[in-house]
């Protein structure tokens, strides 16, 4: 049986990505970054988010109104209220996800920590 290996995490990376903490709005390095690429878990690498589906929702962290098909999970989160969402490779915290805002024809926000991402130069930009 294949061991499975992840990327090593920092101390606040394990914290957001493992622990299901959430990053200060507004501090992440992607939340007011348009580069043309592709999202990737942070522990994993897994595709989860292109660059043509971000948007700027004024929120304070990245906001995709859709994910790579089949790369995240969504789970009910501990508060009753919100929906977790997850990378389906790793099961890695990236935040939550919003319907019925109406930011976007899907009318769907998936609000992510910049920390469970890595970006990946290249492709269609969103802007």
């Amino acid at each position: 049986m294949k061991e499975i290996s992840y990327n090593p995490l920092t101390p606040e990376e394990s914290f957001i990505i493992e622990e299901k903490g959430t990053e200060p709005p507004f501090t992440g390095e992607y939340d007011d970054f348009y580069e043309l690429g592709t999202y990737i878990c942070r522990k994993c690498e897994t595709e989860l988010y292109k660059s043509a589906d971000k948007f700027d929702a004024h929120c304070g962290w990245p906001a995709f109104d859709k994910e790579v098909v089949g790369a995240v999970i969504r789970l009910p989160d501990p508060d009753g209220i919100r929906i977790e969402i997850q990378c389906s490779n790793c099961n890695s915290h990236l935040g939550h996800v919003f319907i019925g805002e109406a930011f976007t024809e899907t009318n769907t926000r998936h609000c992510v920590n910049s920390i469970s991402l890595k970006f990946v130069p290249g492709g269609q930009s969103s802007r």
